[in-house]
Formats: structure tokens, C-alpha cells, sequence
């Protein structure tokens, strides 16, 4: 990141610290959307204050062949904490990226339940 890239990144990324300490979050999460932040700016080379959807769409593409869906999805937080809350600027991350839904089973199933996953899974 050049000097002046770097002179607009800094306080931008101690406003997000500080606002995410006085928001009451949780320390890991303090450092899980302060490292998204981090992350964003390193692979554009610069402070990501001005990036647009298609960029972003860029990262998270590139981010999904290297790092779980938990860790894009905090990505995901993290840059709109960074979006709303520092840049004071909307931004739907729905547009441009959605973790897929999985259909979880229940702890403990009935017997109705059981044979319909049974069914389900012999019919695929």
C-alpha cells in the first residue's frame, strides 16, 4: 500500500476498532472484522473505502478457492460493519455474495422424519 493509501487506511481502521469495542463486541470478533478489513485492503493493494460491487465480487470469488464458508461469511460482516458504521455508506452484501443454505436435520428424529431422509436419500 502506498504512503497515502496507507495515511487514509489507519484511522479508518482505528475508527473500526474503536467502534466495535464500544459496540460491546466480543474480542474475537473485534479481531475477526478488524482481520476482514485487513484482508480486503492487502489483496487490493489499498484502503478499501471506495471499492465497488464489482470488485468486491472479485475478492469474494477469489476468497472462496482459498478459505472456508465461516470465514467469508465473517468477511462479509466485517467489511459491512466497515460499510455502515465507519463509512457511514450502504452496502448489500447480498448482492454480491450468499453462502448456500444447507438443510440441517434435527438432534434426535421421528420415525416419519427418519424415513423421509431415508427415502430422500435412496431416490438420489
Amino acid at each position: 500500500m502506498t504512503p497515502i493509501e496507507q495515511a487514509r487506511f489507519t484511522p479508518l481502521y482505528e475508527s473500526l476498532i474503536q467502534a466495535l469495542t464500544l459496540q460491546g463486541k466480543q474480542p474475537k470478533t473485534v479481531e475477526a472484522y478488524a482481520r476482514s478489513v485487513r484482508r480486503t485492503a492487502n489483496f487490493f493493494d489499498r484502503c478499501p473505502d471506495d471499492l465497488t460491487a464489482g470488485e468486491l465480487k472479485h475478492y469474494f470469488a477469489s476468497l472462496l478457492e482459498t478459505h472456508s464458508w465461516s470465514t467469508i461469511k465473517l468477511d462479509r460482516n466485517g467489511l459491512q460493519f466497515f460499510y455502515r458504521h465507519i463509512l457511514g455508506k450502504q452496502w448489500e452484501w447480498v448482492d454480491i455474495i450468499k453462502p448456500p443454505t444447507t438443510q440441517r436435520l434435527p438432534d434426535i428424529l421421528s420415525q416419519a422424519e427418519t424415513f423421509q431422509v431415508i427415502t430422500q436419500k435412496s431416490e438420489i
